[in-house]
């Protein structure tokens, strides 16, 4: 019998991919058997981010939550630079998307003008006499800089829309709903073997005290996820106290007592401040009296229960969260300590020691200097260190300006639907900058990013106004995971 062609094709193609499966896992082993299930995958994600620029910028905020932890578990692979891949990705595709047109009218406002002048500052910096290397610039410029620079106008032109808006809420609220449950899992359950191995390789020391382990769910740390749990809390409870159906109001509260409640779990007691100075900036920017004096009623009670009872001191966490009040703790009398040597350090030095002497980048590239030595314990005393007192008040500037223009901007909103999801995204970035001043959150991942394409939507918001006034866009929690279309 004769065979024709596409009949001797098809098993012949069969055997020789399955020849190139064999060598890859025989010659890679399992680290070959997790190629070949990742490349179809990855193959998937590239197509989806070049479908349009909003989903590249969509995959970086995704890639913000979940790469470093998901590095616990693939430490050979550099997932640290995934959200500079996706966010490289948003230009590619913008460049070679045949029906994107990019208007640049959307860059000329002052977030974009202080964007700039903010990344000239830094890279500024590269002249500084103090800095010691420049490849500890290259890298930790990109907390400090050049994030924000690629976002912010990324944001401005190519998810400039209400679809956009609401896409990126919903990844906040999805993926702060598994960080949770990922941190559930941790304290009630138990680690799992990556995230012992990370403990031991030196994190056991602050984040099992007195035999409780601080929850850091997927996150880089404690920190970092008590902060961002709370900042995620903080736009659900906002949300939840708007003009939406009672269903999804109802379900928008269930997601902020369950983040504040593993705000709790983290033990980290700078998180506190996000929902205070949150809550504080929300009443003001509502402009609702009658809102204004409740929420203060429900501030004073919870100062009050923490500051002058010892109600719930049988649970370390509410122990930990109380301690934040006390002037004589002694973590506080530390940080005060360090704070008076950078003062000194820095009087003859206005510009800093340079950006990446401090820190992490500082004991990697420079160890044992004084700046690499001295915790810095804060995003503001970071900046201050590596940047000098000029680079504080530029960065301390630039914040209040866009805080203050933000303002402005979101009350002459008229859509309430509108309104209340970008008075959410306010309330949590003046919670976050806020609890900055004790911690480094500002520029850390996925904070960083949300509080970028935050800054953007406060300054689309007459756009975003003007492109309906009906109440369509409204956040669909039962829908929470939609895709997002292209």
């Amino acid at each position: 019998m004769e065979y024709s062609r596409p009949h001797i094709a098809l098993p012949l193609s069969g055997l020789i991919l399955a020849l190139l499966i064999s060598l890859v896992v025989v010659y890679f082993g399992t680290f070959g058997i997790g190629i070949l299930i990742i490349l179809p995958l990855a193959a998937l994600l590239f197509f989806f981010m070049m479908q349009h620029p909003r989903n590249a910028l969509a995959t970086a905020l995704v890639f913000a939550f979940v790469s470093i932890g998901a590095s616990r578990y693939i430490p050979s692979l550099p997932l640290g630079l995934s959200v500079d891949f996706a966010l490289a990705a948003v230009l590619f595709s913008a460049v070679f998307h045949r029906k994107v047109k990019t208007d640049f009218k959307y860059l000329k406002n002052s977030l974009f003008a202080v964007t700039l002048l903010w990344m000239s500052y830094n890279i500024a910096e590269l002249f500084n006499p103090e800095a010691r290397s420049i490849e500890a610039w290259v890298y930790a410029v990109r907390g400090t800089a050049l994030y924000m620079m690629l976002t912010v106008p990324l944001t401005l032109l190519y998810a400039n829309k209400k679809r956009d808006l609401d896409f990126m809420i919903k990844i906040i609220l999805l993926f702060s709903v598994l960080a949770s449950f990922w941190g559930l899992r941790q304290y009630y359950i138990g680690l799992d073997g990556a995230e012992n191995r990370w403990l031991d390789a030196g994190s056991r020391s602050t984040h099992v005290l007195f035999g409780n382990l601080r929850v850091f769910s997927f996150f880089s740390d404690a920190g970092q996820f008590g902060a961002g749990i709370a900042h995620s809390g903080m736009i659900a409870l906002v949300l939840a106290l708007g003009p939406f159906s009672t269903k999804k109001r109802i379900v928008l509260a269930l997601c902020a007592l369950l983040f504040f409640y593993l705000m709790i779990m983290s033990g980290t007691r700078g998180a506190l401040m996000v929902p205070v100075a949150g809550s504080l900036a929300y009443l003001f920017a509502s402009k609702n009296f009658k809102l204004m004096t409740l929420g203060l009623a429900s501030l004073t009670l919870i100062f009050i229960f923490l500051k002058f009872t010892s109600i719930g001191n049988d649970y370390y966490q509410i122990r930990r969260m109380r301690s934040a009040l006390d002037p004589n703790d002694a973590s506080l009398n530390v940080r005060l300590a360090n704070k008076a040597k950078f003062s000194e350090y820095l009087k003859t030095r206005p510009f800093g020691g340079g950006i990446g002497t401090s820190g992490f980048w500082g004991q990697r590239f420079s160890p044992g200097t004084f700046l690499a030595e001295t915790p810095n314990d804060s995003w503001f005393i970071k900046i201050w260190a590596e940047m000098g007192i000029v680079g504080l008040g530029l960065h301390v500037a630039i914040l209040a300006f866009i805080a203050l223009m933000a303002l402005f901007k979101i009350w002459k909103v008229n859509n309430p639907r509108l309104r209340q999801k970008l008075l959410a995204l306010f309330a949590g970035y003046v919670g976050i900058a806020a609890a900055s001043v004790g911690n480094p959150l500002l520029g850390q991942m996925p904070t960083g990013l949300i509080l970028y394409m935050s800054w953007a939507y406060f300054y689309l918001a007459e756009d975003l106004d003007r492109e309906n006034h009906s109440p369509k866009g409204e956040i669909d929690t039962k829908k929470i995971t939609t895709k997002h279309s292209g």
